[in-house]
């Protein structure tokens, strides 16, 4: 797309009341004069108008009657870098019925009728005739002209007036508007020709060789032309070589090169033309600067009138200004740099409507004509520096070209980011990309790629020859305009989603790439690239995504903590209302735990390994809780283990009653027979109710092990690799250990809440009361054996059931040492019950083997070391019980001999035979008298409590 056509004009300036016409036709009176001239000073010769028409084109002008026969390449086209057209090469003269001299071809690119070029050559004929001698400069040719015409050489006299007042304008602009030397308002001369300008205005003034009028006027534009800096210098006239006049009538000079049929084109007989132009440059006060500066201009506006269509203008634009730029630093001339200036100004303008945005402007096919015109504009703004320092700041001159071509990049990419961004906006609307589903900022962050990459391969190779980091400056503008939509982008996430994870790995994408290509495009710089990537402020995508999958995994498992609260105050444990005999609650936990690592994997995200412990550990610790707030409640073996009463001694040789014992014994038990068939379904804590949260506490671990092998195959899935894949193994560690530490808890605790407290009626309440032969196991040994089968029914796993059952085992063997050890003053045994007790300790035993159907012999027999290792002490004699009391007592350093009393033993955490505090409880239910006395001597034990 061209570049915009308005152009501020350097010569145009206030005051100039010239049309194009009026400066046309002044412009060609003063070539013809001045080539009639013949240049070098000659003064003007006089030819008859006697010998017509004919004469006057072939005898009065020799220079403009050469001919336009061309045999060399043109020498200024060759000079500006100009491309030799074909039609130029095989030229070899006029045209048929085109113009057949120089100053007819002048007149033809001028547009001047020939009627008008007739009455100028008369006109110059008559001036040369009465100014014989003189040369063409030392004539002020508008009042010459005023003098030697009058109406009658005119056709109408509407045209002649015209022409007057076009004469007056010209002499005001020389010699009052825009004079050579500064003029004094209050200069009586130059206030007479106004008023004279006045005049003639309101009422035209009689023109001609005997006209007074002419004759003041001629007085009056003397003494103002005549102006120097020596006062007065009578050989030179100065009226038309004032700035900005001189500038545009050589300006329309030099416009007469381009072809009037082809502006596209130059003259082929541009060199010819042009020398003849130059001998205007006495009259117009113009030097090899002016030249140099005004036909860089006329090149320069006339390629961006015609459409920008012929390049060569540009380029030769581009070569003359390098010219330019050496006559600038060798000139202190204040008006030609105040023209110069305005001049750049005007091109860098120009320039920079392009290239503040080249992207709209160039393309691959046109990328010469952009190294010409930043080249244009680069030149004109280093001159401009050059011109006024003091505007630059502390910048090096050096560095302006550097500096501009940052700016460009900037602002281009800043544009094409822009337009890129509407495309994908205004495509998201149309219903043809319905069917692409791609997030926005997805769509923007390719089409911001393939920006970043036409830059490096079409731009940057033109734009690297004044700016070395013209690659990385563009990929750091790009980052920075994609990064202002990533921040509003991620300052309106609300949650997690797979857009959002598309948006994000698509701009670490993006910024990945563009690093990349700024730090290859810095390899060779000072600093490496340093300045560029520090620029790039990281978008930390990554850190984003890792930041919303957090709370995303915060805000799933606080869902899930809720849950958990709400649901087990509502959970039943009942077996008869779960017919998987495990809690629902957790099965639903162990869906949802498995539902949110599946949707976890399902996060289009590369760092599942990074984020997968935190997201596991959360779920650990979530279902840790649900494992301790299971079983909560549920009571320890400490929780059932009766008291143990204070020790007391027996009332040697008493019985009780055996057969009122035995009546109200058997009603009370058939009362709790009752009440043990009756089931608590509201008490949470029964034994099939913490049999069902056992059975909950397995399923929970046998799940979490497949749980485990879904997540690693999950890692396999997106190419994880071994080491990774061996290190997640680990997890749920915490749940399974609690699972573990539950199971057991649990089992324990209903073990000992079977003993004592479920059968505490037929078991610590009755077992060996009063009678002992009266009181035997038989009764709790068949309640027992009901719990057994209920714990059997309920618990599903055969492991879970042996370590329960195992728990009850353990717990009976401990309460029978209990009852035998520490039953308190109720039990009372001989050394005829220790057969008894034998049996039934037996019995409890064979109850648990089950005929080889229940525990293994090698369980039950390490459980009942303790029992039977205390069991015999009821068989010895109470004398030889005493002397091993004494003897160990006195043996551990408990007592001494010369002691009446011995001290009585703390009390152990396991009993034994050897055990003081074991054979003195012996000695306390020991039903004689000699035990009696021992202990009442000894310890002055109480009979009861």
């Amino acid at each position: 797309m061209p570049i915009e056509n308005s152009l501020s004009d350097p010569f145009n300036q206030p005051g100039l009341d010239l049309t194009d016409s009026e400066l046309r036709e002044t412009a060609y009176e003063i070539f013809v004069g001045a080539c009639r001239s013949s240049g070098g000073g000659r003064p003007l010769t006089y030819v008859s108008q006697s010998s017509g028409r004919s004469s006057d084109k072939t005898s009065s002008l020799p220079s403009l009657q050469r001919s336009l026969t061309l045999t060399t390449t043109s020498k200024v086209k060759k000079a500006l870098g100009m491309k030799v057209k074909k039609k130029e090469k095989e030229s070899h003269g006029p045209e048929l019925n085109g113009p057949a001299t120089v100053g007819e071809l002048m007149r033809v690119q001028m547009r001047i009728p020939e009627f008008v070029d007739s009455r100028v050559r008369r006109a110059l004929l008559r001036i040369a005739a009465a100014q014989l001698g003189r040369r063409i400069e030392s004539v002020v040719l508008p009042v010459e002209f005023l003098q030697q015409l009058k109406s009658s050489d005119f056709q109408t006299q509407r045209e002649y007036e015209i022409w007057q007042k076009r004469n007056l304008k010209v002499l005001e602009a020389g010699l009052l508007v825009h004079p050579k030397l500064p003029l004094d308002r209050k200069d009586p001369a130059a206030q007479q020709l106004r008023q004279f300008i006045r005049g003639a205005r309101e009422k035209p003034i009689e023109t001609g060789r005997h006209s007074e009028a002419v004759q003041t006027l001629r007085k009056v534009t003397m003494q103002l032309a005549c102006r120097s800096v020596d006062d007065y210098a009578p050989d030179t006239c100065h009226w038309a070589d004032g700035t900005p006049l001189n500038l545009q009538l050589y300006q329309v000079l030099l416009e007469a090169l381009f072809d009037v049929e082809e502006p596209t084109s130059m003259i082929e007989e541009v060199d010819e033309v042009l020398e003849l132009i130059k001998k205007t440059w006495g009259i117009l006060g113009i030097d090899q600067r002016f030249h140099n500066l005004c036909f860089s201009w006329v090149l320069f506006n006339h390629y961006v009138s015609t459409g920008q269509v012929e390049n060569d203008f540009l380029f030769a634009v581009d070569n003359l200004l390098l010219e330019v730029k050496k006559d600038a630093k060798s000139t202190l001339d204040s008006g030609y740099s105040k023209v110069l200036c305005l001049t750049m100004n005007s091109m860098l303008e120009w320039a920079e409507r392009g290239l503040l945005a080249y992207h709209e402007s160039f393309y691959r096919g046109n990328i010469d004509l952009m190294q010409s015109i930043l080249s244009l504009g680069l030149t004109a703004a280093v001159i401009l520096a050059e011109e006024n320092p003091h505007e630059n700041g502390r910048r090096k001159i050096d560095d302006v070209a550097n500096a501009n071509v940052d700016i460009y990049i900037r602002s281009s990419m800043r544009k094409a980011f822009s337009q890129e961004s509407e495309k994908v906006r205004i495509n998201r609307k149309s219903a043809k990309s319905q069917l692409n589903h791609l997030p926005a900022l997805c769509m923007l962050a390719q089409d911001v790629t393939d920006l970043a990459f036409t830059e490096k391969e079409i731009y940057s190779p033109i734009l690297q020859k004044w700016h070395p980091l013209a690659v990385g400056v563009a990929v750091a503008t790009l980052h920075s305009c994609f990064g202002q939509e990533v921040q509003k982008f991620v300052s309106g996430i609300k949650e997690l989603t797979p857009d959002v994870i598309q948006v994000l790995i698509a701009a670490d994408k993006l910024e990945k790439d563009l690093v990349q290509m700024a730090v290859e495009d810095s390899v060779n710089s000072d600093d490496g690239g340093k300045s560029i990537i520090q620029e790039m402020t990281p978008y930390e995508a990554e850190a984003v995504i890792v930041d919303l999958v957090k709370s995303w995994i915060k805000i799933r498992v606080g869902r899930l903590e809720e849950w958990v609260d709400r649901n087990l105050q509502q959970e039943v444990w009942n077996p008869k209302a779960n017919r998987e005999r495990f809690a629902p609650s957790a099965v639903e936990v162990l869906r949802t735990i498995d539902e949110t690592l599946e949707a976890f994997f399902l996060l289009p995200i590369p760092m599942h390994p990074d984020l997968l412990p935190e997201l596991m550990s959360s779920l650990d610790t979530c279902l840790r809780d649900y494992i301790l707030k299971a079983k909560a409640g549920c009571g320890s073996r400490s929780s059932f283990l009766p008291i143990l009463p204070p020790l007391t001694r027996c009332k040697g040789g008493s019985k009780l009653n055996g057969v009122f014992k035995k009546r109200d014994r058997s009603q009370m038990l058939q009362r709790k027979k009752s009440q043990l068939n009756t089931i608590d379904d509201k008490d949470p804590y029964d034994i099939p109710q913490l049999c069902v949260r056992a059975n909950t506490f397995h399923h929970i671990r046998k799940d979490l092990e497949q749980l485990e092998k879904r997540t690693v195959a999950h890692l396999k899935s997106i190419g994880i690799r071994d080491g990774i894949i061996n290190s997640s193994r680990k997890n749920f560690e915490v749940s399974l250990a609690s699972c573990v530490e539950a199971i057991q808890q649990v089992c324990e605790a209903a073990a000992y809440k079977i003993i004592f407290e479920e059968l505490k009626h037929v078991f610590w309440d009755n077992l060996y009361v009063g009678d002992t032969s009266s009181s035997r196991i038989e009764p709790f040994l068949q309640e027992l054996e009901q719990n057994l089968e209920v714990v059997a029914v309920t618990v599903q796993d055969n492991t879970v059931r042996t370590r329960l059952i195992t728990n009850i085992m353990r717990a009976s063997f401990e309460g029978f040492s209990l009852v035998l050890l520490a039953g308190g003053p109720s039990r009372n045994f001989t050394l005829e019950d220790s057969s008894i007790i034998q049996e039934d300790f037996r019995f409890l035993m064979d109850l648990f083997w089950s005929n080889g159907d229940g525990l293994p012999r090698e369980l039950i027999g390490k459980h009942s070391v303790t029992v039977k290792g205390v069991l015999p002490l009821f068989s010895i004699d109470t004398c030889s019980l005493i002397e091993q009391f004494k003897s160990i007592m006195l043996t551990d350093g408990h007592g001494s001999s010369t002691k009446s009393r011995l001290p009585l033993p703390s009390t152990p955490d396991q009993w034994g035979p050897n055990e003081p505090n074991t054979i003195l409880r012996v000695l306390c239910h020991r039903n004689d008298k000699a035990a009696t006395t021992f202990l009442k001597k000894n310890y002055n034990l109480p009979k009861k409590l």
